[in-house]
C-alpha cells in the first residue's frame, strides 16, 4: 500500500448525479443496448482508502481463509461502493457501506452458495444470521449464550459487526429499515433454494417476484444515511416511493444476472438466472433468451426513470433520495460492466 492520504478530504461529496436520462453506446466490457445512465467516476485515493479499510476489518475479525484474499481483491469492494455512492458525506459511512456489502456476500457465499452453502439446512442458518442483526432477547443466560453463538463463524461476525457500525451513525429507523430489507433478503435466498431442491423451474414472472427479495435492495436502502440525511420513514413508507426503490432494485439485480451469465452456466450449467428462465419460459435458445432479458432491463429502467421525474418535481428531498438512488444503479452498472476479474460477457453480438 502507498502511504495514506488525508482520508476525510478525500471525501468532499461531489454534485448529484444529472438526472436526464442517458443511453450508453457500446464500450467495452459493457452490454450492447442496456439502458443505464453515466456513473460518477471513482476516485483512486478514496478506492484505495476503503479497500484498506475493509481489508483490516475482514482480517481483524478473521472472516474469511487467507487463500479467500485474492478473490477479495478481485471483487473490487472500494471501487463498488465508491461508485455506487458518489455522495458520500465521510470515509466512515461509505466504509460502513463496504462492510455490510462485505457481509452480506459472505453470507451469500457461505451459507447459500458455493463455499460451503447448500440448500439443505439454509433456513437454520439464515435464522441466526437474522439474529445476528436483529438481536435477540431473553434471559440473561440465554442471551449471554446468543452472544456466544453469534461470534462462532465469520459470516455472523460480519453481519453483526456491520450492522452495529452502520446503526452508530443510522438513525433508528434507517437501521429498521436495513434490518427488514436483510430480511427481504433472506426469504429471496430460502425461495431459491427451495426451488434447488425441487428442481423447480418458475415462470418468468415467478422469478422476477423472488429477485425482487434476493436482490441489493439492502444496499439501496443505505443512499440517505451515507449520503448523510433521512428520508423520513413516513415518506419512505409510501407506496410510489416504495414502488421506485422496488423498480431500482429490480433493474440492478436483472443487471447482476446479465453480467454473471456466462460465470454461473460455466459453474452450473442448471443454475437459474433471468436468460435461463426466459429460454425455458418461451422455449427459444439462450442467445434469444439473453436479449429479451435485456429488453425486460430496459422496461423495468425505464418506468424507473420516468416515475422518478414526476416524484422529483415534487419535494427536494424526495429528488435527492432518487438521486442516490440512481447514482446507485449507475455506478452498480459500471462496476459490474468494468469488473473483468469476475465477468465476461457471451458472444452474443
Amino acid at each position: 500500500m502507498s502511504s495514506q492520504p488525508n482520508s476525510t478530504a478525500l471525501f468532499s461529496p461531489p454534485g448529484p448525479p444529472a438526472l436526464s436520462f442517458a443511453l450508453r453506446t457500446r464500450r467495452a466490457g459493457a452490454i450492447p443496448g442496456l439502458r443505464h445512465r453515466p456513473a460518477v467516476p471513482a476516485d483512486p485515493c478514496k478506492v484505495e482508502e476503503v479497500d484498506r479499510r475493509l481489508e483490516a476489518w475482514a482480517r481483524g475479525l478473521d472472516l474469511f481463509p487467507e487463500t479467500w484474499f485474492e478473490d477479495f481483491a478481485g471483487f473490487q469492494f472500494g471501487r463498488a461502493v465508491v461508485l455506487q455512492h458518489p455522495g458520500a458525506a465521510d470515509p466512515e459511512r461509505l466504509t460502513a457501506a463496504g462492510k455490510l456489502l462485505l457481509a452480506e456476500n459472505v453470507i451469500d457465499d457461505c451459507y447459500c452458495e458455493d463455499r460451503g452453502g447448500s440448500p439443505r439446512g439454509l433456513g437454520g442458518r439464515l435464522i441466526m444470521a437474522q439474529s445476528a442483526i436483529d438481536p435477540y432477547h431473553g434471559t440473561p443466560t440465554t442471551e449471554e449464550q446468543w452472544r456466544h453463538g453469534m461470534q462462532t463463524d465469520g459470516p455472523l461476525r460480519s453481519y453483526h459487526g456491520a450492522v452495529q457500525e452502520y446503526a452508530a451513525f443510522a438513525t433508528p429507523s434507517q437501521t429498521d429499515r436495513l434490518v427488514h430489507d436483510l430480511a427481504r433478503l433472506h426469504l429471496g435466498y430460502l425461495a431459491e433454494a427451495s426451488w434447488a431442491e425441487t428442481r423447480y423451474v418458475p415462470r418468468v414472472w415467478e422469478y422476477l417476484v423472488m429477485r425482487q427479495f434476493n436482490n441489493f435492495r439492502p444496499c439501496l436502502s443505505l443512499v440517505d444515511a451515507v449520503d448523510g440525511y433521512e428520508l423520513p420513514e413516513a415518506v419512505y413508507a409510501r407506496p410510489e416511493i416504495q414502488r421506485i426503490t422496488a423498480l431500482a432494485g429490480n433493474a440492478t439485480t436483472i443487471v447482476n444476472d446479465l453480467y454473471s451469465f456466462t460465470k454461473e452456466l460455466a459453474n452450473d450449467p442448471t443454475h437459474l438466472n433471468l436468460p435461463q428462465v426466459v429460454a425455458a419460459d418461451d422455449r427459444c435458445g439462450l442467445k434469444a433468451a439473453y436479449l429479451k432479458s435485456v429488453e425486460i432491463h430496459n422496461e423495468i429502467m425505464t418506468a424507473f426513470e420516468e416515475e422518478s421525474a414526476v416524484l422529483s418535481a415534487t419535494s427536494p428531498l424526495i429528488a435527492r433520495y432518487i438521486e442516490g438512488l440512481a447514482a446507485w444503479v449507475s455506478g452498480n452498472h459500471e462496476w459490474h460492466a468494468t469488473n473483468t476479474h469476475r465477468y465476461h460477457l457471451p458472444n452474443y453480438w
